[in-house]
């Protein structure tokens, strides 16, 4: 498959290598551009005709409008952001000090400086951030581990910074309404709890310079067309549908379980932990004041189960799966109360080693109604744009959350992709065409895919008992922490 993927990029750049007979004619045509390429007055079947019109208010959605609106070269174009959603709760989200959502992501280094680039980051409820500078990784079949911490990685260097998901939106629309106040008609139009109905491609016999744009229905009967449509839709993207993209992957039968706890105490080593479990690994990610965020990947009758339980016996229930080997956590998994009683009976009669060190604080809580479960799939588009449309994070692809990279992909997704817009405004090239598109999906799509592959095989390795496979990953991830200056690689490429 990979070469296949190698083979689409080598096309497109084949395509990019114009003979001089096209530039010459490109360079002839620039002096129209301003016309060519400027906004035409909209035609009487459709409301309202835009430069770029972006489908998804999440962070991937948010991101590239305040990034759009941010750049010189960008800022003047006609943007509409459309969100089926409403925006207004989220920004008037002000959570209690007790309290953390369960949507939390790590962002890496790489994704807050950009957020800094375009004056985000100082928005953030920076209270409610825990960064982390030590990782733990085990397996929970033979021990085996891999620890990151700041001698290796060098002194005030952070891994990542857990942010809840509510807190990125916040400051991305805060960060957008200060920006909006100063660009008067420039201003990024945001529609609201209106969704899309359908998208339709324009006729050919439209007016000049419009004649095929993507036009997009909205269920308040409004119409916008567009010389780029933007699919921040998710993994599910209607974006991509219209577009003809096809997404190749598969469900991993897993379903990613998460929820916020409460620890013993609060927890001073900034440490993120994760277990890999024969059923699917499961992390704890610090938040401040003494609460984490659990990610747990399992089978979908483990996840029902799991869900089912009392607040107490779940807690239980997570803290073994940290402590106890593989055939204890088999038998409490079929146990529906007395998960407590359980673990404390089970933590007499079984030597864990250097329980105070190598695994997290004891969880004493969970919050209410934070658990909650999806499913797990591996999805890639064949490619992230066509004429007049790009697509960006999970509408390009989605992975398994073991690595906690999926939105800081969709941020260098959206980076990228200003970047080339950036690019054929210099050039005075059409922002919609393939063209000016091409250079994203040709930075972007390699790293995504391999970064897809690497998780998908860790996730397939570790779902196995056999003896054999767990002696063989067990001396590698052994191998692997011996050696600083393979973690500070690793730790370097996932930081990107």
């Amino acid at each position: 498959m990979l070469s296949r993927r190698l083979s689409t990029l080598a096309a497109f750049s084949a395509k990019s290598r114009l003979s001089s007979t096209t530039n010459v004619a490109l360079m002839g045509l620039r002096s129209q551009s301003a016309r060519l390429f400027s906004t035409q007055q909209e035609p009487s079947n459709v409301e309202q005709v835009n430069d770029i019109v972006i489908i998804g208010g999440g962070p991937a959605g948010l991101t590239m409008a305040l990034a759009l609106k941010n750049s010189p070269l960008t800022q003047s174009m006609k943007i509409s952001l459309i969100e089926g959603g409403d925006l207004d709760k989220i920004r008037s989200w002000s959570p209690p000090d007790n309290f953390y959502e369960n949507r939390v992501v790590s962002l890496t280094p790489s994704s807050v400086k950009f957020l800094q680039s375009i004056g985000a980051w100082d928005e953030f409820s920076h209270d409610r951030i825990q960064s982390y500078d030590e990782m733990k990784v085990w397996d929970g079949l033979s021990d085996a581990q891999l620890e990151f911490n700041p001698a290796i990685l060098g002194e005030n260097t952070d891994i990542a910074y857990m942010v809840e998901v509510f807190n990125i939106q916040h400051s991305l629309l805060k960060r957008i309404d200060k920006l909006n106040e100063s660009l008067g008609k420039n201003k990024l139009e945001i529609i609201q709890k209106s969704r899309v109905k359908s998208i339709t491609q324009g006729e050919n016999n439209e007016s000049v310079g419009q004649s095929e744009w993507p036009i997009v229905h909205l269920d308040n009967g409004k119409s916008i067309k567009t010389r780029l449509l933007v699919g921040c839709d998710g993994a599910n993207s209607p974006v991509r549908t219209f577009a003809g993209i096809e997404s190749r992957g598969w469900d991993y039968n897993r379903q990613g379980l998460v929820a916020t706890l409460k620890l013993e105490w609060e927890d001073f080593r900034n440490i993120a932990w994760q277990r890999f479990l024969p059923t699917g690994p499961i992390a704890m990610l610090p938040l401040p004041n003494g609460f984490a965020s659990l990610v747990w990947s399992t089978t979908p009758e483990l996840a029902e189960h799991l869900k089912s339980l009392s607040s107490k016996d779940f807690v239980a229930m997570v803290n073994a799966a940290f402590r106890l080997k593989d055939v204890d956590l088999r038998y409490m998994y079929t146990m529906k109360e007395g998960l407590t009683e359980e673990l404390e009976w089970r933590r007499q009669h079984t030597i864990i080693e250097n329980e105070d060190n190598s695994i997290p604080l004891m969880a004493v809580d969970v919050l209410d109604r934070s658990r909650a479960s999806f499913p797990l799939k591996l999805k890639h588009a064949d490619t992230y744009v066509s004429e007049r449309v790009a697509l960006v994070g999970d509408a390009a692809h989605t992975t398994h959350p073991l690595a906690g990279q999926g939105l800081n992909m969709g941020q260098a997704d959206v980076k990228s992709l200003v970047n080339a817009l950036e690019t054929a405004v210099k050039r005075g090239s059409d922002i919609g065409s393939s063209l000016s598109l091409e250079p994203y999906f040709s930075e972007r799509y390699l790293p995504n895919h391999l970064l897809l592959g690497v998780v998908d095989k860790l996730h397939k390795i570790y779902s196995w008992r056999s003896p054999v496979i767990v002696a063989g990953r067990s001396i590698g991830l052994n191998l692997v922490n011996k050696f600083d200056l393979v973690k500070k690689f690793l730790m370097s490429q996932a930081s990107k």
